[in-house]
C-alpha cells in the first residue's frame, strides 16, 4: 500500500520561508516521479513543481518560478519543496503526489498523471 505523508505546513509572514516535506512508503521512491500540487480555497488543484524519478528534470509553474525548489532524497524515500519569498496567494492545502507512469524526457506535471496523493498540509501566509 502506497502512502504520503506531508509534514512543514502553517503559518508564516509574507516574505518568509517554509520547507514542505513529504515521505513516501509502499512503493521503490527512486524509480518514481514526485509533484507538489496546491488548491487554494475555492480553486482548482494546480501543479506547483515536480521532478522526475532522477532529479535531473524539473517542472515549476510560472507562479512560483525563482521562489520555490523540488528536491528529493532516494535514500530516504523523501520529497521536499522549499518555498522563499512567500506571498499571501501562495495560501492553499499543498499535496504531494506520486506517479506510477514511466516518463522519458518528460516530467509530469498534469494532475490526471498522478496515481498516488498526500492527505494535504495547510500553508497560509498572512499579509
Amino acid at each position: 500500500q502506497v502512502q504520503l505523508v506531508e509534514s512543514g505546513g502553517g503559518l508564516v509572514q509574507a516574505g518568509g520561508s517554509l520547507r514542505l516535506s513529504c515521505v513516501v512508503s509502499g512503493r521503490t521512491f527512486s524509480r518514481y516521479g514526485m509533484a507538489w500540487f496546491r488548491q487554494p480555497p475555492g480553486k482548482e488543484r494546480e501543479c506547483v513543481a515536480a521532478v522526475n524519478w532522477s532529479a535531473d528534470s524539473t517542472y515549476y509553474g510560472d507562479s512560483v518560478k525563482g521562489r520555490f525548489a523540488i528536491s528529493r532524497d532516494n535514500a530516504k524515500n523523501t520529497v521536499y519543496l522549499q518555498m522563499n519569498s512567500l506571498k499571501p496567494e501562495d495560501t492553499a492545502v499543498y499535496y504531494c503526489a506520486l506517479t506510477s507512469g514511466l516518463y522519458s524526457g518528460y516530467t509530469p506535471h498534469r494532475r490526471i498523471e498522478y496515481d498516488y496523493w498526500g492527505q494535504g498540509t495547510q500553508v497560509t501566509v498572512s499579509s
